[in-house]
């Protein structure tokens, strides 16, 4: 499998604590929001079904992953929201987000075709360990 592009040094580090940004902001707003954290914990995870995506090979698993792990989806679904007005979207947007944060602090980045374990901020799972 060919290597794919990564951030590195303190570019990613910069990327990752951004992530924990994101996740903290996320929870903060969503906390302010008083929803039930019932709520938030059984969706916290539903971004990753996304993974599903991987049953159609490296390609269309990236696309279908990447689709779910921008935060331009949840932040037009809170836009949404708040200009329907739908305020139940804003909740939803917030966890989605407050995910999308988590996986980036984690280092899971987005993802390149080469497979699963490729992402822009650098190789994840058994890949990592086989890196030089």
């Amino acid at each position: 499998m060919t290597d794919s592009p990564a951030v590195s040094g303190i570019p990613r580090l910069i990327l990752r604590a951004e992530g924990l940004a994101i996740c903290g902001l996320a929870i903060l707003l969503y906390s302010k929001a008083g929803d039930s954290w019932w709520l938030f914990a059984i969706l916290f995870l539903a971004p990753d079904l996304s993974f599903l995506g991987y049953l159609g090979g490296a390609r269309v698993g990236a696309i279908v992953y990447n689709a779910a792990h921008t935060l331009v989806a949840p932040l037009a679904l809170a836009a949404a929201g708040l200009l329907l007005p739908a305020f139940i979207l804003v909740p939803l947007a917030l966890i989605w987000a407050a995910h999308i944060g988590f996986d980036r602090l984690l280092g899971y980045g987005l993802k390149y075709g080469a497979g699963f374990a490729f992402t822009h901020l650098g190789r994840i799972g058994k890949a990592s360990a086989d890196k030089p």
